[in-house]
């Protein structure tokens, strides 16, 4: 089956100009400097925090056997308890109707694992990084067995691509309200 028309293709080839400006104002924080750390965690946190719970209320657990150890939520919250800074209360209006959607979601969230693994790698080691840690290298190729398996019809596609739009677009406005350029 050709990239295009699998899930994964679908999702990266709809998604991918979301992806690149979440990047681009992700990439305004200086990870080595405390304060920037600081609110770029806290950027992460204002998407992550509403996505993740959305998605445990929508049944993520039923779709994928593992989504308690997938989830990070307690990390991002500890690592900015250690840092002295409050855990954003921004109140994101984010749902997912069904279960393509669901793994929409899914599919941006692990990316970000993935994303975080890189990243740690800049990050001072005295600053606390659970959240970035890189844990299950294997979560990400279960997941695209799962999104090849439960989303195969063009609405399923368009649904899980939506969804994954909406969680990036998110990401970004989550990180044009922390990252302002200094």
């Amino acid at each position: 089956m050709s990239s295009t028309f699998s899930a994964r293709g679908a999702l990266r080839a709809a998604t991918a100009a979301h992806h690149e400006r979440v990047d681009a104002v992700f990439s305004r924080a200086d990870l080595t400097k405390r304060d920037h750390y600081a609110r770029f965690l806290q950027a992460q946190a204002g998407a992550y925090l509403p996505v993740e719970a959305a998605l445990a209320s929508a049944g993520a657990a039923r779709l994928v056997p593992d989504w308690d150890a997938r989830r990070r939520s307690h990390r991002l919250t500890a690592d900015l308890a250690a840092l002295g800074v409050a855990v954003p209360d921004d109140d994101a209006d984010i749902a997912f109707a069904d279960d393509a959607a669901v793994l929409g979601g899914v599919y941006v969230l692990e990316g970000s694992r993935l994303g975080g693994a890189m990243l740690v790698r800049g990050v001072p080691a005295d600053f606390p990084k659970n959240f970035l840690t890189p844990d299950q290298s294997a979560y990400w190729r279960h997941l695209l067995d799962l999104l090849e398996c439960r989303v195969i019809s063009a609405a399923e596609r368009s649904s899980a691509v939506e969804s994954a739009s909406r969680v990036f677009m998110l990401f970004e406005s989550s990180a044009q309200r922390y990252l302002r350029a200094d």
